[in-house]
Parts: structure tokens; C-alpha cells; sequence
């Protein structure tokens, strides 16, 4: 079962359409506006709640709650996640992956890349998972 709830959510301009990228995370480009993570160390600003289709529209990122997440790969309750080369989530092993910033917990397990989990995330306050 997917649920969500908003802890805190945030509008922020969009760099481009981003009307593929829901339930992806996001960070902020060099004019402040959102964009998909494109780096597996990449600093995530939250999760694309809505699906912007052009440079400016409004793209609402929840950066404290509980949100649907696109899965990198099949995604375990209790795994540890933070973004993939490409945006959606991936898991990370606590002490391996020191140079990633881990960004939350799934709630709500996908069975495979593509899938939507479910995953209390934090973006406010990241971590390298050391």
C-alpha cells in the first residue's frame, strides 16, 4: 500500500520539464531551480511531488516526510537510500557507501527498478553514511 504525508514541502521553480520525474530526487542548480540528481554523491533537496513539463513551472519537493519514491532497483523495508546516477533511489550500505548522502528509510518496499516504494525521507539534515 503507497501512502504519504507531508512533514515539509516546498515549491521551487523548475530547470527544465520534469513531467517524467515524479517521485524522483531533486537538487538545486546553479540558479536555484530543481533538477534530477544526476550524481550518486549529489546533495538531494527532496522528492518531486508533481510533474512540471517546463523550464519555470512550479515543482513541489517534499524535503521532510513521507513520500512514494522511484526505486533504482527492488527496495527492502528498513533499507537505508539515497539517490542513483540517474534521480530515483537507490539502497546504501552503512559504512560502504561514505561518499553518499543518505536521505531516508523505506517504509514500503518496490519489487524492482522503476517500482514506487514508500520511504520516510529527510533532506533537511543529510548524512554520509559512515
Amino acid at each position: 500500500m503507497a501512502y504519504e504525508k507531508a512533514l515539509f514541502d516546498h515549491t521551487f521553480q523548475a530547470a527544465g520539464d520534469l513531467s517524467t520525474k515524479q517521485f524522483y530526487a531533486m537538487k538545486l542548480d546553479s540558479a536555484g531551480k530543481v533538477t534530477t540528481c544526476t550524481g550518486t554523491t549529489d546533495k538531494v533537496i527532496g522528492i518531486l511531488q508533481n510533474k512540471p513539463d517546463a523550464d519555470g513551472k512550479e515543482a513541489v519537493i517534499r524535503m521532510a516526510g513521507i513520500s512514494k519514491v522511484n526505486s533504482d532497483a527492488a527496495l527492502a523495508i528498513a533499507d537505508a537510500i539515497g539517490t542513483s546516477a540517474d534521480g530515483q533511489l537507490a539502497t546504501y550500505a552503512q559504512g560502504t557507501d561514505t561518499t553518499k548522502y543518505n536521505v531516508g528509510v523505506v517504509l514500503v518496499a518496490s519489487a524492482a527498478a522503476g517500482g514506487l516504494a514508500v520511504a520516510a525521507i529527510n533532506c533537511l539534515s543529510q548524512l554520509r553514511l559512515s
